[in-house]
This record gives structure tokens, sequence and C-alpha cells, in this order.
């Protein structure tokens, strides 16, 4: 999955903690009150040719050190697009990339930070990617030095009689500040004030050379993980638009380096927290100066989704398309570490070319045509979906729905008895996910934490924007809640995007089965259905047309 939302983070969630939670919310999911669904023959006949052993040989093989965490604009990346081309055809479907080939080539550039990157304070050099990066609201090299002070939080508010700048001139400093909110504000209302932007544009405008941001400890994501995020290298997609806002260089500190800041100061970093939370605050001189130099380099490469498809089997249908995706992008190899990205998202493509594997087995083919898509540059701002969404190699108003595989591997930790269709409340694909999983008795949910708004944060957004109904399938397991709570949260901390992501001996293989499964009649269903699925009348899409061209607004 994506990190990069606020360009900081397709991602700073876990998905099963939110799903898991949501249990602790909700209760246990209401199990299916109608009598329960049954699958047709050829269903059944699909779920047996649908493969555990081909699910955990691709798995396996992305995942391998050769594929070298199948980076976007990497070699490894390059190796795992041609070794899924090379399933795709031994399967027999038709290339849909480029120049009759199963590869649609993309245009990158990637953008690395050079050893000329310092944050110095006195004469002590930080490291950086461990003690510090930078925030990219800039795209520009940048460089500045001042003497240092700490403003906490740098509210300025008459309301709650609070000026964290009392008394004290910021132009041409280096301003220290906490990551808002403070633990007496609601999370809620510092965003709907946007107070973040609000205080940075302030300091802007009083001039300061730079800004150091500290954790203030109440992060949901520890601040030294994302320093190493901000840390990578960057991936953008030529002819994209980026934006790079004109402020001073902004630097993101971790808590251990945050102690060296506050050594000639008079106090500690822990008593400086402490005084922060008061609305009574004043600005502590740190009398140390520091410097900021940020310098980067770019390059131009490529990358390539691979795309196929297996012709539908009646004349007239065959002209409209099943999409499925899942995107086979991890983070590659950088610094001589490999990031193997096994459960995200090695499996969901395995799982993916499963289902494709099981169609081409069949006696009778699917009326409509499936297409089966694998997207390069998803960590990066779900490059390769977007790409392939403005530049369709099957006519986007053809397409009659999508369904994306894109997890942390939850389907593994048991056997699968618990369904999340994200967008689900949006298209008819809802109940249809509700029909098939009531058939193998597993229990379907509602996106149990929609304020984090996971439906907008992976590739199936990409298709939706082009007005196509799509759906993200997410399964996990029955029991305690609070035991896969804390299984996750651990798996967050150590391995989410990181060298960790590798398979697990204790991995339970039957939970990616139901989940190829569960998609591979979906796309049956789709694909021998009268009509194409259908936006619900009470959705905000519920205008859009397959093929549409404007801009959706975000919900808010």
């Amino acid at each position: 999955m994506n990190f990069k939302q606020q360009r900081i983070s397709r991602r700073q969630i876990s998905l099963i903690a939110l799903l898991l939670i949501g249990f602790l919310l909700f209760g246990q999911a209401t199990a299916q009150t109608t009598a329960p669904a049954k699958l047709s023959a050829a269903e059944n006949n699909l779920a047996e040719k649908i493969s555990v052993g081909t699910i955990k040989e691709i798995t396996v093989a992305l995942a391998a050190p050769e594929m070298q965490g199948r980076g976007t604009m990497q070699l490894g990346g390059d190796k795992a697009a041609n070794y899924i081309a090379e399933r795709l055809q031994k399967l027999g479907l038709k290339p849909l990339g480029d120049k009759g080939t199963f590869l649609q080539k993309i245009d990158f550039k990637e953008t690395v930070f050079t050893s000329e990157t310092m944050f110095k304070v006195g004469d002590e050099p930080y490291k950086f990617g461990s003690d510090y990066a930078f925030i990219p609201f800039s795209n520009e090299d940048q460089s500045a030095s001042g003497e240092m002070v700490f403003i906490a939080y740098g509210i300025q508010a008459k309301s709650i009689n609070r000026d964290d700048l009392d008394g004290i001139d910021v132009r041409g400093k280096i301003v220290v500040v906490l990551d808002g909110p403070p633990a007496n504000i609601p999370k809620e209302a510092w965003e709907k004030n946007n107070a973040k932007f609000a205080i940075l544009g302030s300091l802007i405008k009083n001039g300061v050379a730079g800004i150091v941001v500290l954790p203030h400890g109440r992060e949901k994501d520890s601040n030294e993980m994302v320093i190493d995020y901000l840390s990578r290298r960057q991936i953008s997609m030529i002819g994209e638009q980026s934006q790079s806002f004109p402020i001073p260089p902004l630097v993101m500190a971790s808590g251990r380096a945050a102690e060296k800041l506050f050594a000639k100061s008079g106090t500690t970093f822990k008593d400086a927290l402490k005084q922060a939370e008061e609305n009574s605050f004043k600005p502590i001189k740190l009398n140390q100066s520091a410097r900021v130099v940020k310098k980067s380099k770019s390059s131009k490469g490529t990358g390539s989704n691979v795309v196929g498809y297996l012709e539908g089997s009646d004349a007239t249908l065959k002209a409209e398309a099943v999409l499925f995706s899942a995107h086979y992008d991890a983070y590659g190899m950088e610094n001589g570490k490999i990031y193997p990205g096994a459960a995200d998202n090695a499996l969901g493509v395995a799982e993916m070319l499963a289902v494709a594997e099981a169609y081409s087995k069949m006696d009778v083919k699917p009326k409509r045509s499936m297409v089966f898509l694998a997207v390069t540059g998803e960590e990066y701002g779900l490059y390769g979906s977007k790409y392939w969404a403005k530049n369709p190699t099957w006519k986007i108003k053809q397409v009659a729905a999508n369904l994306n595989l894109d997890g942390i591997g939850t389907e593994v930790y048991a056997p699968v008895k618990t369904f999340v269709g994200f967008g689900a409340e949006h298209s008819s694909l809802g109940a249809m996910l509700a029909d098939i999983s009531g058939a193998f008795g597993i229990k379907v949910i509602a996106d149990p934490m929609p304020d984090e708004k996971i439906f907008y944060r992976s590739d199936h957004y990409s298709f939706v924007e082009r007005g196509v109904p799509a759906l993200m399938l997410l399964g996990a397991p029955e029991g305690d809640p609070k035991k896969w709570i804390d299984r996750s949260k651990e798996w967050e901390k150590t391995d989410y995007h990181n060298v960790g992501d590798v398979i697990r001996n204790d991995w339970d293989w039957s939970g990616a089965k139901t989940v190829a499964v569960v998609m591979g009649i979906m796309g049956l269903r789709i694909s021998d259905g009268a009509a194409m699925p259908e936006w619900l009348a009470t959705s905000r899409f519920a205008k859009l047309e397959r093929g549409n061209s404007k801009e959706i607004p975000e919900e808010k």
C-alpha cells in the first residue's frame, strides 16, 4: 500500500488495525440474515481451479532476493514486470501493452539526496535518514543557518490566551516546533481550522530562516519511521504537475536528535514538552546555531505496467471487460537494503494471477473479456494505475468494473472468515460481494473506519475517477480482535514497508486462496451478467459515467 498520501504518508494506516478496531467498536459483524447463497456449477468449478500452489509459487518468486524489492525505475522492478508478463503469456492471455507486448512503459523521475545534504547543530552533524529528513513541501535545493529557538506548537491564539512567540523575534532564526496539536486541543478541531498550515504561514510571514519539527510523543506513527520514509529515494511521473511551495527548509528531527538540541538550553527536551502543553508557555532559546543544507539530484528512467487479457466467449459482450488490478512494486533496493514487499503486495499479485490461471483453464470462458493489470509506482502515489486510467489499453467506457487487491497480509493470519469491500457502499458490487461471501459462511462488514478514507488510498480509486465501479477486497480472520490488533501493530512497527516484509513460516495460505476465490467468482458474475455493475443512487459517484474526465473533489 501507499504511504504517500499527504506526500508524507498511501498509507500511515494499518488496514487490519482499522478493521479489527472496528470490530471492537461495533461488536462482531452481523452475519448474513438471508439464507446462505448458492454458487453455480461454473462458480464451484472455478473455485476448484484456483491453486494455493500457484499463489505460493508466485509470492515466493516476487519476494525473492533476486527481485531486489521490485523497485520502480530499478532493475528489480523490470525483472518482476518481465516475470509477470511471462506468466500471463504462458496462460495464453493476449498482450495489452505497448506495440503488441504485455508491458506499458511509463516515464519516471527519480530524486535522491546527495552527500552535501546536512543538518548540523554547532559542530555536530546529524545523520540523514535516522536523525532527520526533509518534509517535502518544496522540491528545490535549499540552505539556511541561524540561531535556534523552541516555540512549542507555534500557536498564537487570543481565544485561549496563548502566544508561543511571545517576546521573541523569529526573523532569521531556525525555529524548533512541535507537530501539533497539543494534548488539550482535539485533533478534529485542529484539522478543521487548518492550524498546521496557518502556523506554517505565520512563521514564513515572520521571516524564519528554517523550521525543525519535533515529535510530541503522541503520534500514531513513530517519528523515526516517518523519517526513514522521507529519506528514501523519491519517484515522480514525468509530466505530472508537482506542487512546490516557497517555504524555508523544513526539517523533521527524531526524538533522539531532539535531546541534543536542548543540550545548552538549561532545560531538557522532556521538561520542554511539559512546558509546551501549558497556555502560559514562553519561547526557549536553545543557545545553539544550526545549519541546514538540502541538496538532491534527479535522473530519468522508465517503469512498466503489465497488462494482458483473456478474450470473452460472447460475440457481443467480449468487447466489454472486467479489470483486475494489484500493484507489484515495493520499495526496491536502497543503501544495500532490499524491501521484499511480500505481503504488500507480492501476495496480492499472486492471488490475482491465480484467478487468471483458473479462468484460462475453464472449459467455457467468461462472456466478457478479463483484463489483468499489475501496476508499478503505487507506493509513490498510485502512478501506474493513474497512468493506465488516463491511457487505457482497453476502451475505458467498456470496462465493466475493477476488482483490486492491496493489503498487508491479513488473509494469511488464519482462515479468512471476514471480508471488507472498500467501496461496497457505492455500487452494486457490494451486494455481489455479500452474496458470494455468504455462500462460504464469510461475514462482510462495512468499512469500520470511514473517517480514514481507505477507499481513496489504493489503485482502484484511479478507475473510480474515470467512472468505473470498483472494489478493494480485504480478507481477515475471525476470533478475538485484540489478538489480531496486537499482531498487526507489532508488524506495522517492525516490518511494514521495510526489510521485514517477508514470507513467514506461519502464514496460512488457505486464506489467500479464499481471497482469490471470492475475487474470481465476483469477476465471473460480472462477466456473465446481463448488464455492467452500476453506481448506487445513494453514492457520491452516482452521476459518473465510464470515461469520466472531470476531477472529483475529495469527500469531506
